[in-house]
């Protein structure tokens, strides 16, 4: 997209290369990431850039309307429900893939999402990639042009909210066994902050407490929220010593409601030349006729599980809880990213945060999926290469 900076680094890449960087990831807490590390950057053009921006904050604009917590409600009622909900989401991830609409280039948004992501492994992400490639220094992965330092304080600031660092956990299901424990390592040595898992937080009256090192019983005051309620409602073996639904003495980095109420559940309402047709299957009138244009999802999964990309009318008709789940037109993604063997396509995550006292959220920085396959997720892309997880870059203002 910024054909400079594309043939700069086609030129400097080399399969030797990309092994050394991956190294070097691996070397900081002698662990390498089990998802796929994309061999290059996306580089953004800036009439790219303004449209991520644009449609961002469209979706912005409809969750800070003051209807949208009625418009929301549903989303709870059709799930778990965590008392003390604050006012606004502390976090949010809107996905674009980057397609082609009437032969122009155009983000399409595919999901958004109430729930952090991986905040702190794509700026070490991108400091690794300068190291192995120099010329990387005059980009940016910040989308309003802030420093390194301004983009840590800001995520200390949410995730912390001022509180002493042993007070605030990182809480997760089995941290350890996550795709996304790289994410974990570099908070807890960037912010300081301990991981913990939900079986190890005990409950006394209306607190929670965690074991440190040593083996004493810190107060919990503040929780940085990774957990997903998907994988913890299977996870029957786990055997919790609170629950969500309790009435908790605790603040939340990330409060549980927001992953339900921004989330597909929102599709719905958008409309624009950034948006798909998106109908929820209980309000679906008809069947359409051409199915293969279309891709079913549940609202409420995470990382791609459950979506069917080929429907039927009998995947339709066999749908039980039909508030659930919404039918999507598809869209065509554009490959757009130069590799030495054809074109790869790109998905766009735009990362915010929402301080607790300001008006709306901040655009920060972003994740950048690649893919060859039919859709993005992992599945669709097994033995290929250049593509995977990566980051955008921006030319500096």
């Amino acid at each position: 997209m910024i054909p400079k900076y594309r043939k700069l680094f086609n030129e400097q890449f080399t399969d030797k290369k990309y092994q050394e960087f991956k190294d070097d990831i691996a070397s900081d807490f002698d662990y390498e990431p089990t998802f796929r590390l994309g061999e290059t950057p996306f580089f953004i053009s800036k009439n790219l850039k303004k449209q991520l921006i644009e449609g961002s904050n469209e979706v912005i604009a409809l969750i800070q309307s003051k209807r949208f917590k009625k418009l929301t409600n549903k989303s709870l009622e059709l799930n778990h429900k965590v008392p003390n909900e604050d006012n606004h989401t502390t976090f949010l991830a809107i996905d674009f893939g980057i397609c082609e609409e009437d032969g122009m280039i155009i983000p399409k948004l595919i999901e958004v999402q109430g729930f952090p992501s991986l905040f702190n492994y794509q700026v070490n992400l991108f400091n690794k990639f300068k190291k192995h490639y120099p010329f990387i220094n005059e980009l940016t992965p910040f989308i309003t042009g802030i420093t390194e330092e301004e983009y840590m304080q800001n995520l200390e600031e949410v995730i912390c909210n001022n509180y002493p660092k042993e007070n605030v956990i990182l809480l997760e299901i089995e941290p350890e066994k996550q795709n996304t424990k790289i994410d974990f390592y570099y908070c807890k040595r960037d912010l300081g902050i301990p991981i913990v898992c939900v079986t190890e937080l005990i409950k006394k009256g209306k607190q929670l407490f965690y074991k440190n090192k040593e083996g004493n019983e810190i107060l919990v005051r503040r929780i940085y929220n990774r957990v997903i309620f998907d994988e913890l409602d299977l996870r029957t073996d786990l055997k919790l010593n609170f629950h969500f639904s309790d009435d908790l003495d605790v603040e939340w980095a990330g409060h549980p409601n927001w992953f339900f109420r921004i989330s597909k559940f929102i599709l719905p309402l958008l409309k624009g030349k950034y948006f798909i047709e998106t109908t929820l299957l209980s309000e679906l009138t008809e069947i359409p006729e051409d199915l293969e244009n279309y891709v079913l999802k549940p609202l409420f999964s995470f990382s791609g599980s459950g979506v069917i990309f080929h429907v039927k009318k009998e995947d339709i008709e066999a749908v039980v809880e039909k508030e659930l789940y919404i039918l999507q037109k598809k869209v065509n993604y554009m490959p757009i990213v130069q590799s030495p063997e054809g074109k790869v396509k790109a998905e766009v995550r735009v990362l915010c945060t929402w301080k607790k006292n300001d008006v709306a959220p901040t655009l920060l920085c972003n994740l950048v999926r690649l893919s060859r396959g039919e859709m993005i997720g992992v599945k669709f892309n097994k033995d290929k290469n250049w593509v995977g997880g990566t980051i955008g870059l921006f030319e500096k203002e």
